[in-house]
């Protein structure tokens, strides 16, 4: 059954029973997993058996994350807190942010099987808590919380949450100094409903995600704008608390945190591959309803589409630009292309040196062998004689003028990009208004 045959069909159903249990304080285990409706809908028994997220490190930055709650425990990193210099994998009171979203992501259940509570969509990813205060997000920078996510092993970084203050330039830098260090970042896009933007969604070099329902229809308090690239699931969804075992909500930070488990899942199974090219996948594989077929994307609702992580995992396609649908970076590097260059750099200043050392072996060896001519033709009275080593000398046939350097070595040249891949620089839209 299809992506899309598939939300229809489980849709009424899953939908009435998370309403109906949202009502309590907790859930009953049995029923946590199967109010999780979105990994019904992706067809995670599927999906495991291609890629479940081993060996990918993301990060979430937010309020720090319980480390001990059962779905995740194991799961967890130690981590830092920007709160108080700790770590920040321990429950912060009654925050418990943090600890949905890594649930949504790596969130492994417990009990006989793992078969009770939630589970994430990339259940053997490893989550590095970074503690911030949520609270205060519109006038604490993550600038530096983002680099240290990214000097610590995350593949990926979700950032589900909105500012409304200007992009620092520290903020900005901080961004471009994950994807040169060939790392993911996801920010959800904001719940306001309007196209005004919310950092650091918007900000060049995030992959920006909305929500929507299990009707294929965009949120209607999913902030929107031409940044947005994917839409994921965020209506009605249960993931792990801290004051109550488990918790249900709506918001674009759900959204981000599957989309950021996709991602590890991809980035487990193409190692290979760019953060850019990751994006890539994930947009070339979204889904789209049936009344946005046809139309110019990204669109400023949905961005390339859905995301639909099974696709992106088995379809076979080029790799594409190292930068996928993200914009280049301004000084047009990136990680994989500053490896590129730097290698071309040695492979070039390799061949220079074995040209001249070449160039001038030949010439020494020109100079002896006309030496020991000149020294035979006065021995042997004008006898001529091959010169020792054979026809030609040092230098082959022709001596020092035919004389062939190794060719450079190859290095790692940059992936063409794939037939209509995405441009640098995605076209963008002025907002609504």
């Amino acid at each position: 059954m299809s992506f899309t045959r598939t939300l229809r069909a489980v849709g009424g159903a899953v939908v009435a029973g998370a309403l109906l249990f949202g009502t309590a304080p907790v859930a009953s285990a049995d029923q946590t997993r199967k109010d999780q409706w979105p990994l019904t809908v992706f067809g995670v028994d599927d999906i495991w058996k291609v890629s479940t997220g081993k060996g990918v490190t993301v990060a979430v930055i937010d309020d720090p994350v319980d480390g001990s709650h059962p779905d995740l425990k194991g799961n967890v990193l130690p981590g830092k807190s920007f709160l108080d210099g700790g770590t920040a994998d321990r429950p912060d009171g009654k925050y418990e942010h943090g600890t949905a979203m890594a649930s949504l992501i790596a969130g492994h259940g417990h009990g006989p099987g793992g078969g009770d509570g939630v589970k994430g969509l990339a259940p053997d990813a490893k989550i590095l808590p970074v503690g911030i205060d949520l609270g205060k997000a519109a006038t604490t920078s993550y600038a530096k919380p983002l680099r240290y996510a990214v000097d610590h092993g995350a593949k990926v970084v979700n950032m589900s949450f909105e500012d409304y203050s200007d992009t620092s330039p520290a903020e900005q830098e901080a961004v471009d100094y994950a994807r040169k260090h060939d790392v993911l970042v996801v920010a959800s896009s904001g719940n306001t409903g309007s196209s005004i933007p919310r950092l650091p969604s918007a900000v060049p070099g995030v992959l920006a995600v909305g929500a929507m329902d299990i009707d294929l229809k965009v949120w209607k308090y999913s902030s929107y704008g031409p940044h947005i690239k994917l839409l994921a699931p965020g209506v009605h969804i249960r993931s792990a608390g801290v004051e109550t075992p488990y918790r249900l909500a709506n918001g674009t930070s759900d959204s981000a945190a599957y989309v950021s488990a996709a991602a590890a899942l991809l980035r487990s199974k193409f190692p290979d591959l760019t953060a850019g090219q990751i994006a890539n996948r994930l947009a070339k594989t979204a889904i789209l309803p049936d009344s946005m077929k046809g139309k110019k994307l990204p669109d400023r609702h949905y961005g390339y589409g859905i995301v639909n992580p099974w696709q992106a995992l088995i379809k076979k396609m080029p790799k594409g630009s190292e930068n996928g649908p993200l914009p280049a970076l301004k000084d047009g590097s990136s990680n994989a292309s500053s490896k590129d260059a730097q290698q071309a750099a040695e492979s070039e200043k390799g061949m220079s040196t074995g040209v001249i050392i070449g160039i001038v072996g030949g010439v020494v060896g020109l100079l002896v062998v006309v030496l020991i001519v000149v020294l035979v033709v006065k021995k042997k009275n004008g006898r001529n004689g091959p010169p020792p080593g054979g026809p030609g000398g040092y230098g082959g046939p022709g001596g020092p003028s035919g004389f062939v350097p190794h060719p450079p070595h190859p290095g790692h040249q940059q992936q063409p990009s794939a037939p209509g891949a995405y441009p640098s620089a995605p076209p963008t839209q002025p907002p609504g208004r």
